[in-house]
């Protein structure tokens, strides 16, 4: 399986890749494992055209899922939540989920909590230098697990929710904000499960789907994590919380 790194230093660009690890048919977005690999592909300038006439494509992957589950269904249904509350060993992590801006994302991510995917996974990911994040979503925690599915991108040109944005050295680099929620991939169009909490301002390239955003008070919780601190890196480069972080349930 390809590592999904979300924190790939890029050569020259003060720019990290956010990744999560797939198969190698392309990986899923979100579920990224080993510490090779991360993809920073260059912004698609819209949405993705499925999306754009109310439809999905999830493709199996060719990888074991992390946890059995099925398919999100193709038409995300017209009453998807707007915000839910990942509930996890260190307090509550309400956000609001952007549908209208990325509804493939979040009718997946709904998807896999309604089947209990995200039950008592742990975060395996904590960033505390050059780009400020806290991972999840893998059920292995190690950074290599996902659905056994993948997904398109839904990026947007000059999207306001990561503002301002740079070309350096030929790479688009924008400022993810605090409180931004969002997709680790693998590459282009390859999200899955795994998903990463902004508790600071964060240079990384237009090349990560995000659908929604924490309340005040999740995102002083992920800020309260990071102050903690992360552990040296393993084999892989992966560093994780110095305290534990368990997501208990997303609902």
């Amino acid at each position: 399986m390809t590592t999904r790194k979300l924190l790939s230093l890029l050569a020259v660009v003060p720019l990290f890749a956010l990744a999560a690890c797939g198969s190698s048919s392309g990986g899923q977005g979100a579920s990224g494992g080993s510490t090779t690999g991360g993809g920073s592909a260059a912004a698609s300038s819209s949405s993705t055209p499925a999306a754009a006439q109310g439809q999905c494509t999830y493709t199996k992957d060719g990888s074991k899922a992390a946890r059995p589950v099925k398919l999100p269904p193709v038409k995300p249904p017209k009453n998807l939540p707007r915000t839910m509350t990942i509930s996890t060993n260190r307090g509550d992590i309400k956000v609001s989920l952007d549908a209208a801006e990325a509804p493939c994302t979040v009718n997946s991510f709904v998807s896999l909590a309604k089947q209990g995917y995200f039950d008592n996974t742990r975060c395996h990911r904590l960033t505390t230098s050059g780009i400020y994040v806290l991972q999840c979503g893998d059920p292995t925690a190690t950074g290599a697990g996902g659905p056994g599915y993948v997904f398109p991108d839904e990026l947007h040109q000059n999207d306001p929710r990561i503002q301002p944005c740079q070309v350096q050295s030929g790479s688009e680099v924008c400022t993810y904000g605090p409180g931004t929620l969002a997709m680790a991939n693998a590459g282009p169009n390859t999200n899955g499960s795994q998903f990463f909490l902004v508790y600071a301002k964060s240079p990384l390239a237009n090349s990560y789907t995000v659908f929604g955003r924490m309340t005040a008070s999740g995102l002083k919780v992920v800020q309260d994590i990071a102050r903690k601190g992360a552990t040296p890196p393993d084999s892989n480069g992966m560093t994780a919380p110095n305290e534990t972080v368990v997501v208990k349930t997303v609902s």
